[in-house]
């Protein structure tokens, strides 16, 4: 008798390393749930197993495609739904009627074997992600229900095994919500707007020299950023056509004189002389301001600085030869100590600037190097540059010791705190906001 046990424990322990290979050997789930749900009958002798999933039957033995809406799938789906009230569906288990309402119960009844068997499905982490209603019309023993709770941890790890990525993602799902979370909360922290644009440093109340008649400059006797003293000759316009206006008009001027004289010494003797001495004596007087106005023309020729400073202007060579009308801005005579910031916003990068905002110059030729500046004025409307870019001008005023005049450079404005996410998308916003019309 001990060697019929024997071979019969023999024979259910190779059936159950069989159903072990079986389920390592499903190569996807499909497969895989086919043999959750038929290969264990031989040995556990149930009428009918389900293998659900999240809740849902995915699989029922002898059963190809599975009837959502099949009696027995929608009971056995209710049931396991009364289960996990009890929190209680990740523990393997015999079914107790008695935790199922009378409906249920019933259904029992009419579509399931009298003694059901739950055999969840755990993951890593002991939590329930499906599980096996098994149902036969005998009781489950002791040892049958050791055998299936070691047969579930193989169930478990095969099915995990042919999903990496959904078990990756349940892995990982708290973390990703965790980093969200926190770039949401990074997104509503508030920083200072700030744009780039370029710069250069101006005279601040300089002299400006503009040309003092129509003519061509001939010859600049200064060079550019060269210092000067008030009286110095900066530059001469060509004055062959003044000096001879002038020297026409002092001989006019002495032949006007002269005629004067003579009618005025003829007075004497002839009544007629005397009465022309009053014209004579007039246009004597406008000869005299005709002389002294090109006098004064050929002394504009000679341009001289009006104060001490630095000569600031381009290039000489851009305008000698060249036809200059009155008025036109040819150098400005600056004090090196006294400078501003010229900049100029391109539209698109214009932001919010408060009274007094910080402005910050890196010049071009030493970036390393940092010239705080305060906004002093910023224009109302913009205006095209030199670039032909369309920008609003800003002037700042520099907190301590200015550049050189003339420097060029890139200028940091900062502005008003705004939340971080709008900082970032400031951009994007307007371009979107350009594209749509708005």
């Amino acid at each position: 008798m001990n060697a019929a046990v024997g071979i019969q424990a023999e024979q259910v322990f190779a059936r159950f390393l069989t159903l072990e290979q079986q389920a390592r050997d499903a190569g996807d789930t499909e497969q895989l749930a086919y043999s959750l749900v038929n290969d264990g009958q031989a040995l556990f002798g149930f009428r009918h197993a389900a293998l659900l999933l999240n809740g849902k039957v995915r699989a029922v033995t002898g059963i190809s495609v599975v009837d959502p809406h099949a009696p027995f799938v929608a009971f056995v789906e209710q049931a396991l739904a009364q289960l996990q009230k009890t929190a209680r569906d990740n523990q393997p288990q015999v079914v107790d009627p008695a935790r199922l309402n009378e409906q249920s119960r019933a259904d029992w009844q009419q579509l399931s074997a009298p003694h059901a068997f739950w055999l969840p499905l755990l993951d890593s982490q002991q939590r329930s992600f499906g599980g096996l209603w098994l149902a036969r019309e005998q009781p489950w023993t002791p040892a049958e229900q050791t055998l299936l709770q070691q047969l579930g941890h193989c169930y478990a790890h095969a099915w995990l095994a042919l999903q990496p990525r959904a078990r990756h993602r349940r892995r990982r799902r708290p973390w990703l919500l965790v980093a969200a979370t926190a770039v949401l909360a990074a997104m509503l922290v508030p920083v200072r707007q700030s744009v780039l644009a370029p710069a250069e440093v101006i005279p601040l109340n300089g002299q400006v020299v503009a040309a003092p008649l129509d003519g061509v400059i001939t010859e600049f006797l200064v060079q550019p950023n060269q210092p000067v003293a008030a009286g110095d000759l900066l530059f001469t316009f060509d004055d062959t056509s003044l000096q001879a206006r002038v020297d026409v008009a002092e001989r006019t001027l002495a032949v006007a004189r002269a005629e004067y004289r003579a009618n005025a010494q003829r007075a004497f003797a002839d009544a007629e002389s005397g009465s022309r001495l009053e014209l004579l004596a007039a246009r004597a007087e406008q000869k005299q301001v005709e002389l002294e106005y090109a006098r004064d023309l050929l002394a504009r020729s000679q341009v001289r600085a009006q104060r001490d400073g630095i000569a600031v202007f381009a290039d000489p060579e851009r305008w000698l030869g060249k036809p200059i009308s009155t008025g036109e801005h040819l150098m400005v005579i600056a004090d090196p100590a006294q400078a501003r910031l010229r900049v100029d916003l391109a539209v698109g990068d214009a932001i919010d600037l408060p009274a007094r905002a910080e402005v910050v110059l890196f010049p071009d030729s030493d970036p390393l190097n940092r010239h705080p500046a305060v906004l002093a004025h910023s224009a109302y409307e913009a205006q095209l540059t030199d670039a032909g870019q369309l920008a609003y001008r800003l002037d700042a005023r520099f907190a301590g010791q200015p550049p050189r005049l003339g420097v060029r450079g890139t200028a940091k404005l900062h502005g008003e705190r705004v939340p971080l996410g709008l900082y970032l998308l400031r951009r994007p916003l307007a371009a979107l906001r350009q594209a749509a019309g708005l």
